[in-house]
């Protein structure tokens, strides 16, 4: 059993059992997962800026951007760039320095690291060497979304950034469209346009959502309606396709699930299920293993899945 530690919001000044350059003597670092502001830079934590300013070390996803956050709240930690593609090597460097007994702050340019975000495969690493992994909550696009969305949000899930195309693509819109939750999306705003039109096709026109750019910035927009509309709008040009994208579409209510399924070549998505069904058995899968399995991935209801087509 490891000795106690001082509690993950201890402020600089305190000191007990740190060695002179701040960091913990005789044991291993402690990583710290730490949100950083969505847009507006005010929305930081107290916590989150005593802690930058405390470690020895932060990992950034673009230290360019985080130096603007440094230089906002007089934040002189060094900096090292950590992001998807800098490779093995810098994850090693960064487990030595937590192995060495030196604390280690993650950031990346907005929320939390994680969240559709760098830094899971250094977490995962660290955790499964028994390594303390401590969040610093803050601000998130996902909640702020979900409140300016003006939607019902007492149950919701979290789809990130939806695949682009194929068939994946589809089983996530089917998902969403037969979610009895709300569902926030992450998107690229190129690709805003054709991700409305598809969930529209979906989960059918008249299904309410929010478009949300922007949030917390000086530009911050917020569209709601229909998704039909929706989409007939940033088809048309009249949503700005510029910024940071969140999408909230309403949950599916009733029995309106069943009432409207996407289509591909004018074949319903359940037919394509049911197929796939079919191939689980004759591979060998029990039924109601297979049955559950696609129901699991499609968000189809699995009495729907036994019945025949």
């Amino acid at each position: 059993m490891s000795r106690a530690r001082p509690p993950a919001g201890a402020g600089p000044g305190n000191n007990a059992g740190r060695r002179g350059d701040g960091t913990p003597s005789g044991e291993r670092g402690r990583l710290f997962v730490v949100a950083t502001p969505i847009g507006n830079l005010g929305d930081v934590s107290f916590r989150a800026v005593e802690m930058l300013k405390s470690v020895p070390l932060v990992a950034a996803e673009d230290t360019r951007l985080t130096k603007r956050l440094f230089a906002r709240y007089d934040i002189g930690t060094p900096l090292v760039s950590y992001h998807a593609r800098s490779g093995r090597g810098r994850e090693t460097e960064l487990l030595e320095h937590l192995r060495s007994g030196r604390d280690l702050a993650l950031v990346t340019d907005a929320g939390t690291p994680l969240v559709s975000d760098p830094g899971g495969e250094l977490t995962a690493a660290w955790s499964a060497e028994g390594g303390a992994v401590v969040p610093i909550p803050g601000a998130s696009a996902v909640l702020a979304a979900l409140v300016a969305s003006g939607l019902a949000a007492a149950r919701w899930s979290f789809e990130g950034f939806l695949p682009r195309s194929g068939k994946e693509r589809r089983v996530r819109l089917a998902r969403v469209a037969a979610d009895e939750r709300a569902c926030v999306i992450y998107e690229a705003p190129s690709r805003v346009p054709a991700t409305l039109a598809d969930l529209a096709a979906a989960a059918g026109p008249e299904r309410r959502a929010a478009v949300c750019r922007e949030l917390t910035k000086l530009h911050e927009e917020v569209v709601r309606g229909q998704l039909g509309e929706l989409a007939s709008k940033a088809a048309a040009g009249a949503i700005l396709l510029r910024g940071e994208f969140v999408l909230v579409v309403e949950a599916v209510s009733g029995g309106a699930s069943a009432a409207r399924r996407p289509t591909v070549d004018g074949s319903p998505l359940i037919d394509e299920a049911r197929a796939e069904v079919a191939r689980l058995v004759a591979g060998g899968a029990r039924r109601s293993d297979a049955v559950r399995q696609v129901a699991a991935t499609t968000g189809l209801n699995r009495r729907e899945l036994y019945r025949p087509g």
